[in-house]
C-alpha cells in the first residue's frame, strides 16, 4: 500500500514551499487580511499558493492536527452514507458537518468536515480504511488544520 506523504529535509525542497506556508500563517494570524497581501510579503504568485496550501504543513501542524476536510464520492446505495459515517465514529473521528450532492448517475459527491483531535490512527490510515468500503469510489483528505 503505497502512502500519498514523505517526510523529507526542507533543504531539498523548493523555497516556495515554505513561502506558502508562511503566507498561510500570515492569514490564519490575521497580520493580513487578504491572499494577494500574504503572497506578496511571502515572495510568492498567489497561482502558488492555492496549488500548495493545502498539501504543505510543518510537522507540528500535523501532530495537533484539529480538523480535517474530506471529499468522497459514493455509489448510489442503501446505507453508503452511514457505513462511511460508522467507519469514521469507530476511529474516534467527530463528525462537524456533512454536505451531499443529489445523486448523478448513481453517484454523489459528499463533503465532510472532522475533528480528529482524538483520532486513532493517522489520517492516512482512515483514507484507507474510507476507501475499503464497497460503496466508496473515491476518498480524498482535501485539508487539514
Amino acid at each position: 500500500m503505497a502512502s500519498d506523504y514523505l517526510i523529507v529535509n526542507k533543504k531539498i525542497l523548493p523555497d516556495y514551499l515554505e513561502q506558502v506556508i508562511q503566507a498561510r500563517e500570515l492569514l490564519s494570524s490575521r497580520e493580513v487580511s487578504t491572499v494577494t497581501e500574504a503572497v506578496k510579503i511571502a515572495g510568492i504568485s498567489r497561482n502558488t499558493y492555492y496549488k500548495y496550501k493545502d498539501y504543505v504543513f510543518l510537522p507540528e501542524e500535523v501532530q495537533n492536527a484539529r480538523r480535517a476536510v474530506l471529499s468522497l464520492i459514493l455509489k448510489d446505495e442503501h446505507g453508503a452514507l452511514s457505513e462511511v459515517i460508522s467507519v469514521l465514529s469507530s476511529l474516534m473521528a467527530s463528525i462537524i458537518t456533512i454536505s451531499q450532492s443529489v445523486p448523478v448517475a448513481g453517484k454523489a459527491s459528499i463533503i465532510i468536515t472532522l475533528d480528529i483531535s482524538r483520532i486513532t490512527g493517522s489520517a492516512e490510515d482512515m483514507i484507507t480504511r474510507l476507501k475499503s468500503i464497497h460503496a466508496v469510489t473515491s476518498a480524498h483528505l482535501d485539508a487539514i488544520d
